[in-house]
């Protein structure tokens, strides 16, 4: 027997199980042991459990599936979770596919179509870690309507509020975020009205619908709203935690992480600082007792924590943070490079700005091309899950190249990132503008230290008018970055000896900032 409980190595479904009742017990305990081993972080232990309920079930549904479909379907939806937590996101999304079918089936027979809204919840989760971000939100769209019926027939059955919030965050990742804001506001809504009547079972519902509130908000620009949302959240999982820290103390870390990054947003570094710090304490402690579940925490909250060093101007501390995350996320990819993979990409792609702002600058560049290394591998696997992280570290390595006095290495790297923004842009606009007009303004960059003045003038000009684009539609959000760069812009013009150019867009960004 497992120190904590679990038997690994249990009698076989013939030792125990003769008759198909029996086999079905076995299986509903294989698929029970699979979901604790889950919570314990033992996945790979998780999944062998699960695997086996689904062949057990299976079996049985094919001789009798008014029994026995219904287990069948919801292993299957275990097995899809496990899988996509352990990086396998494409078998994931097969037996997702598989329960969502199997509960359709089921649908017809039952009115009662919560198993059918979970399933769906499920298969978006594992079409959006794929990239298919389109498909996601029709499943979602479809789980969110489905319970929204239910809930007309009994509102205190069903979990709208979940699918809603799931819901904001594809439409978040799809550029629309106001109608991700109203999805997640309707979530928060339903939770804080759930919360009050009965905090010990809709209290964590509520943090965790904040803190996508915050996501959305922040996305709208609206980063005093976005903080005071995380600082709810933040206060919500310090009551649980107090109550049950080993329920809830690893959210607790979570949400300090999420109100770091909102007070870095601010320019309030010192809190953030402070927050973060807390936030990598608290899953330190959890790591060293569990570190299959908690090291990518650990990890990802000393990504976070060098940058809030970096902000302070503490840079030796930030780089000592940065390094520690990248051999955490090395560790980790070297076990399961499916699951950790691009995590090492952006750790990588930290620790080259974290070079790069020491000073380090040959570092910053192997660092820089490391991170597309890996990101070009990832792209090949899975466009669409992966070529925006390929054009992140492509916009990183030529500015590397750039502050080595190297821009026409830097050249084709800014170009093909350009590239593909573009391309992602036609797709989803929303999402990919803000990193298309940066990454103009980059090449831009590299076109005029080899004194491309045209071409240069061309790029930002570009970059410009997608500003204005942007800022139209989120002006809170936008106009800053646009005035920033129309100032920049006249920089360049006036170096060009063309000066009424460079007055005119030197006095609209004056305009601007006096709007602000």
């Amino acid at each position: 027997m497992d120190p904590l409980g679990l038997d690994f190595d249990p009698p076989s479904a013939s030792q125990v199980a003769e008759t198909p009742e029996e086999l079905g017990r076995y299986a509903l305990d294989r698929n029970n042991l699979a979901v604790r081993l889950a919570e314990q972080g033992r996945r790979e232990d998780g999944l062998a459990a699960i695997e086996e309920a689904v062949t057990i079930y299976r079996q049985l549904a094919e001789a009798d599936p008014g029994t026995h479909l219904p287990g069948l379907a919801r292993s299957l939806n275990n097995l899809s979770g496990l899988l996509g937590e352990l990086g396998r996101q494409e078998e994931g999304l097969a037996a997702s596919e598989e329960a969502v079918t199997a509960f359709r089936q089921l649908a017809d027979a039952d009115p009662d179509a919560r198993n059918l809204a979970m399933s769906l919840n499920n298969l978006a989760a594992q079409l959006g870690e794929l990239g298919r971000r389109e498909e996601a939100l029709a499943a979602s769209e479809e789980a969110v309507a489905t319970y929204r019926q239910l809930a007309e027939i009994n509102p205190d059955a069903h979990h709208l509020a979940m699918s809603l919030n799931n819901l904001s965050v594809l439409l978040g990742r799809l550029g629309r975020r106001e109608e991700a804001l109203a999805a997640s506001e309707e979530a928060v809504a339903t939770y804080r009205q759930r919360a009050q009547a009965d905090p010990d079972a809709y209290l964590h519902n509520l943090a965790t619908s904040l803190h996508n509130l915050a996501t959305q908000l922040g996305g709208l620009g609206r980063g005093e709203e976005a903080l005071a949302a995380t600082e709810e959240a933040v206060a919500a999982y310090r009551q649980l935690a107090e109550a049950n820290p080993d329920a809830h103390l690893h959210n607790l870390a979570m949400s300090l992480n999420n109100l770091s990054v909102w007070l870095g947003e601010l320019g309030r570094q010192e809190e953030g600082l402070t927050a973060i710090e807390e936030a990598v304490a608290v899953f330190r402690q959890l790591a060293e007792t569990n570190p299959a579940a908690y090291l990518p925490n650990l990890a990802g909250a000393l990504n976070n924590l060098s940058i809030r060093f970096a902000g302070l101007g503490l840079r030796e501390e930030g780089l000592a943070a940065s390094e520690e995350a990248v051999a955490v996320y090395r560790q980790l990819a070297e076990t399961n490079p499916a699951a950790h993979l691009h995590n090492l990409a952006r750790a990588l792609n930290n620790l080259s700005l974290q070079f790069a702002g020491l000073g380090l600058r040959e570092e910053g560049l192997a660092a820089a091309k490391e991170t597309v290394a890996i990101s070009r591998q990832l792209a090949e696997a899975n466009p669409d899950a992966h070529l925006h992280i390929l054009a992140m570290s492509l916009n990183n390595l030529s500015n590397r190249f750039g502050e080595l006095g190297r821009p026409q290495k830097g050249l084709p790297a800014i170009r093909q990132a350009v590239t593909i923004y573009r391309q992602l842009a036609q797709a989803n606009a929303g999402a990919y503008l803000p990193k298309l007009a940066m990454s103009l303004e980059n090449l831009s960059n590299r076109l005029g230290e080899l004194g491309r003045w045209q071409e240069e003038l061309t790029a930002i000009e570009e970059t410009i008018t997608i500003g204005r684009r942007l800022a139209k539609g989120n002006p809170t959000a936008y106009l800053p970055i646009l005035a920033a760069t129309l100032k920049s812009h006249s920089l360049r013009l006036e170096k060009l000896g063309l000066r009424k150019e460079a007055e005119i867009a030197a006095v609209e960004a004056r305009e601007i900032r006096a709007s602000l």
